[in-house]
């Protein structure tokens, strides 16, 4: 680190603390050419992650988006907004695991299909009548047939 006030390369760190609720590091510097002291501050580098759209056409991944969505789908469930925070982080991690970091879009929209349908029932539906575009009351009727198959009537799965 180059000191600010006589620009040469030779200091030692006096504090280092947490900044930023833990999303930054505060560096306290001293130069050992000129004895001045100055902070630093270290910050994560972002990993950039690409949504592949339908139409074949990248943006930028956008962890609102699945909030959104899962928002709405959840309207008026007993979800809380932690287990949908989750999931979104379960969706995020696994797109910036892709060594490329592009995800297409329908592989998200699965998998909040698939966290969903483990969630609650009537979540699912919202959330696939949307995505799947339904076009009548027999995509409803599919859907809710394919997941009658899912659960045992005794075994619906946990609240949050």
């Amino acid at each position: 680190m180059l000191c600010p006030f006589c620009r040469k390369d030779d200091d030692k760190v006096v504090d280092s603390r947490s900044a930023n609720n833990g999303m930054r590091i505060r560096r306290r510097r001293q130069c050992l050419k000129c004895s001045q002291r100055y902070t630093t501050y270290e910050t994560w580098e972002e990993i950039h992650v690409s949504v592949v759209k339908k139409d074949g056409t990248r943006v930028d991944f956008d962890r609102g988006k699945i909030l959104t969505g899962l928002k709405a789908a959840c309207n008026k469930r007993p979800i809380s907004q932690e287990v949908r925070s989750e999931i979104a982080d379960r969706i995020e991690d696994h797109a910036k695991q892709k060594p490329d970091r592009v995800i297409a879009s329908s592989e998200i929209g699965e998998m909040i299909m698939q966290e969903l349908a483990r969630l609650d029932r009537v979540a699912y539906v919202r959330f696939a009548s949307v995505y799947r575009n339904f076009s009548d009351t027999a995509d409803f009727t599919d859907t809710i047939s394919a997941l009658k198959g899912l659960w045992q009537p005794s075994s619906d799965p946990p609240r949050s």
